[in-house]
């Protein structure tokens, strides 16, 4: 993982949207958050709005621009006009007071260690360090998903974690009692964030099973939640295999979809053998969880 005390550049991306978009300033921050963005700026510039996101060094540009591409077949009409370098900014320590804590679900407050004894009386606080690792909480996908998880999981549940990010759907799900956690992600750059994040959620490091992986690959265990917090092509994938890594009463919550996405989703569920037990809808995101029958 790059150490961001002594990198001296990120990678600076700009996209632009038409402004008669009327939703063009919500799309432009949720593909900054999505993209794994550790900073932007958001600017007017006459009939266009534009992002101006960065992006840690220790990836190649085109790995950036490769998981933008992605993100923007789901944002038409948001396009990249340039790539360069930018010399360093401490983003998280020249905004302390970024990251408010934001209430999640019933009883569920997430914030930054800094506001750390700040968060509301009667809510369960979880700690996140706001970095390059997709999962802050900030996201509308990542609250449908918490929110799931605040409902389903169980005192001594098994957890699969895919495209873990910061780790927080794990972190939340055995703090609220879960036993124990298997995560993967393929970016091997955000296990070290996610260990991160569970010593500040006090959570032991044996609790979870966190590697580099690609969906279920290699996972053995049977569990009674498994989450996923990704785009739609990676959660059709693994909705068609996940049923092997399920106890019989298994639930999945699926999230990392816009609203649009809905009924093709939905489909393919049905293809699956499963079938829906809750959804939740976001501004235009879109979650579920979901059973097998």
């Amino acid at each position: 993982m790059e150490d961001r005390k002594t990198a001296d550049f990120w990678w600076n991306v700009e996209l632009e949207a038409d402004a008669c978009n009327l939703a063009s300033e919500e799309w432009l921050a949720n593909i900054a958050d999505m993209s794994g963005s550790v900073g932007a700026e958001l600017l007017d510039s006459g009939d266009k709005k534009v992002l101006r996101a960065f992006y840690v060094s220790s990836k190649d540009i085109t790995h950036w621009t490769s998981v933008l591409e992605r993100i923007l077949a789901n944002f038409p009409g948001v396009r990249i006009v340039s790539q360069s370098k930018e010399e360093r900014k401490e983003w998280n320590k020249d905004s302390l007071d970024a990251f408010p804590p934001i209430d999640v679900g019933v009883n569920l407050t997430v914030m930054a260690p800094w506001h750390r004894g700040k968060g509301i009386a009667g809510k369960i606080p979880f700690y996140i360090y706001p970095s390059s690792a997709f999962g802050t909480g900030y996201h509308e996908s990542t609250q449908i998903a918490l929110s799931m998880i605040e409902r389903f999981v169980k005192e001594g549940d098994t957890i699969i974690d895919i495209g873990t990010g910061s780790g927080i759907l794990f972190i939340v799900a055995l703090k609220l009692g879960a036993k124990d956690a298997v995560a993967r992600d393929i970016d091997p750059t955000v296990v070290a964030e996610a260990l991160r994040n569970m010593e500040l959620n006090g959570i032991q490091l044996d609790k979870c099973d966190l590697r580099v992986g690609t969906l279920l690959k290699g996972i053995e265990v049977k569990a009674d939640i498994m989450t996923a917090n990704i785009l739609m092509e990676p959660n059709l994938q693994l909705l068609k295999v996940a049923r092997a890594s399920l106890k019989p009463s298994g639930i999945a919550i699926f999230s990392g979809m816009t609203e649009n996405e809905r009924p093709r989703f939905l489909d393919a569920m049905s293809d699956a053998g499963a079938e829906v037990v809750s959804e939740m809808t976001s501004k235009n995101w879109w979650g579920c969880a979901a059973k097998f029958v």
